[in-house]
């Protein structure tokens, strides 16, 4: 299943966290799922934090678009799609 956007990325945080959970958990188990829940962490912060930017990318485009300002390729949103 593709997960491409922020309430994916939420879902998928809320299921860590309940694996984490996990009461029977053997110890191997459970220092593998904290090694996997840092690694989750930290691209969701790079998903967010490219979120932001694309965000703020708009604003100042919205802002500017009377000058004729032009987006960069990188920051339109449908460049998601063209990576894969």
């Amino acid at each position: 299943m593709k997960r491409q956007n922020l309430g994916d990325l939420n879902m998928y945080l809320f299921e860590q966290l309940e694996r984490l959970n996990e009461p029977d958990m053997k110890e191997g188990q459970k220092q593998w799922e904290l090694e996997r829940s840092r690694a989750v962490a930290n691209l969701a912060s790079q998903v967010v934090a490219a979120g932001q930017l694309a965000l703020r990318a708009e604003k100042a485009y919205d802002r500017n678009e009377a000058i004729n300002a032009k987006m960069p390729e990188m920051l339109e949103a449908d460049t998601a799609d063209k990576i894969e």
